[in-house]
């Protein structure tokens, strides 16, 4: 693995755990690991939290523990007032950490025993579980978590929020949330999707000189998108494909129509708009570049599917009789298409044979359709369920929500580090599908068309919500994408 792309690589806990074990083998010592691990923590502290005097350590029973017993005694022999509450007895620790707590005890520090309370502090460390937890915390452990939470004082996390499983962003009980988050080493696939969204804060990483070069290839990336080719300055609007879009059943125009109008921004040469009778004349008057048509049956669909190159189906459609009747026409066609919404639906009740080239864009209830479970299945582990949609389907598969996963047939992954919660309203999805059709209609393959989209959808809605989350709304992503999908030519 190149050594400039090592901050993109995403990595399992056992993973991770093998590449500690592959570097003590090498001769570094758990303890030189451990020194280097709160040094980097102590580093971070002093940039970020120059003025905090009282240090409060929440020191579990591992060697994440062993990690914040270290960075007390570096901060007490900077003239901090430090104070560790101790999980667990010294008697169970490691040796490395057993020596940590020696040099904390050495330096002064304040070593509790199992409080029932946390002290008051300008900054707490959470160095309780790190990787070492996938279940839920338990006892005292949850008690400090919720009482962490409850106060004011900034949160630093050694590694991985205690409650948060590493390998999948899940939380199944408590849950620090941190005002930061100091991974080591390499970062772990589960800080960047699912609940880690909201408890990580600001995640930096230190692969503490551990060479990347020795290290095993990665269970995903973070998302790097390709780039669209510049235009050739003869270009005509016939070289951009011609997408479709399919939706918009009775009292759902806007479905269809921010789909289609997203296409448009991105870069599309022609969309159309295949509606009920009942919107079409309103759309074309709205956005008269959408070329909006009227459509009521299969036979009516069909010399639009012959003039487009990309469908986006699903924007608005219902599960009706008519939806069914054009869908399954538009899977027989065969033209590379984007399916969303309700179209999604209607293929989980009655699953067949997708086009090449094709994308779903489920969230997870409309995955959890696909995959006959719960929702809640799917957000116990998001990776495994995009690659299992991808598999099943034989489909690129963009399994929306916070930190969305962009998922091959292949079972590549890659995670989108981008967006917020101001796009968690009505219609985002919908230019979503829009943006993606507009890709694939200027010839990227689906692969790059989703993971291009995913990032250009998640960066316009950053820049949207710079004037703030709350109201904002799908449309004005639109100005934002047209800067965005220029800008990354």
């Amino acid at each position: 693995m190149h050594a400039d792309a090592f901050p993109r690589a995403l990595y399992r806990t056992q993973q991770v755990r093998a590449i500690e074990q592959a570097a003590t083998a090498g001769g570094i010592a758990a303890a030189t690991l451990m020194e280097r691990a709160a040094t980097a923590a102590w580093r971070l502290l002093q940039r970020r939290w120059p003025q905090a005097r009282r240090i409060n350590v929440l020191a579990g029973p591992g060697d994440n523990g062993g990690d914040g017993l270290w960075l007390a005694a570096l901060a007490r022999q900077a003239g901090r007032s430090v104070n560790v509450c101790e999980l667990a007895p010294a008697t169970a620790r490691s040796t490395a950490a057993a020596q940590a707590r020696a040099l904390a005890q050495q330096a002064g520090v304040v070593l509790s025993d199992a409080p029932d309370s946390l002290p008051d502090a300008d900054l707490h460390i959470d160095a309780l579980f790190g990787i070492g937890l996938s279940r839920a915390p338990q006892g005292l452990a949850a008690q400090w978590i919720a009482a962490l939470n409850a106060q004011r004082a900034p949160v630093l996390t050694l590694d991985v929020p205690s409650g948060l499983d590493a390998d999948t962003g899940a939380a199944p009980g408590e849950a620090v949330r941190a005002t930061a988050t100091l991974s080591f080493v390499a970062w772990k696939r589960g800080l960047f999707t699912g609940r880690a969204r909201a408890l990580c804060g600001e995640l930096v990483l230190d692969p503490l000189d551990l060479a990347p070069a020795g290290m095993p290839g990665p269970d995903a990336w973070l998302l790097d998108p390709p780039r669209l080719p510049p235009r050739a300055r003869d270009a005509h609007k016939g070289a951009f494909g011609h997408v479709l879009v399919i939706g918009g059943s009775q009292g759902f125009a806007g479905a269809a129509r921010l789909a289609g109008e997203a296409a448009l921004r991105c870069g599309a040469g022609l969309v159309s708009l295949a509606t009920c009778a009942a919107h079409a004349a309103a759309i074309a008057a709205q956005r008269p570049e959408l070329m909006a048509h009227a459509v009521e049956s299969v036979d009516q669909l069909a010399p639009l599917l012959a003039r487009a190159s990309v469908l986006a189906v699903g924007p608005g459609l219902s599960q009706s009789a008519w939806a069914q009747a054009l869908l399954a026409a538009v899977l027989a066609d065969g033209t590379p298409l984007v399916l969303d919404a309700d179209a999604l639906n209607l293929l989980a009740r009655a699953p067949r044979p997708l086009p090449l080239g094709c994308v779903l864009t489920p969230h997870p209830g409309e995955a959890a359709r696909l995959l006959a479970c719960e929702a809640k299945t799917i957000e116990i582990d998001r990776f495994d369920a995009a690659r299992a949609l991808g598999a099943r389907y034989g489909a690129v598969v963009v399994l929306k929500g916070a930190g969305t996963l962009v998922a091959a047939p292949d079972g590549r992954v890659e995670v989108c580090p981008q967006g917020n919660p101001g796009m968690a309203s009505g219609g985002m999805g919908d230019v979503l599908t829009g943006v993606i059709a507009a890709l694939l209609a200027q010839g990227l393959p689906a692969w790059d068309a989703a993971r291009l989209g995913v990032s250009l959808h998640a960066r316009a809605g950053d820049a949207a919500a710079a004037r703030g989350e709350r109201g904002l709304i799908a449309s004005d992503l639109f100005a934002p994408l047209r800067a965005l999908v220029n800008a990354d030519e």
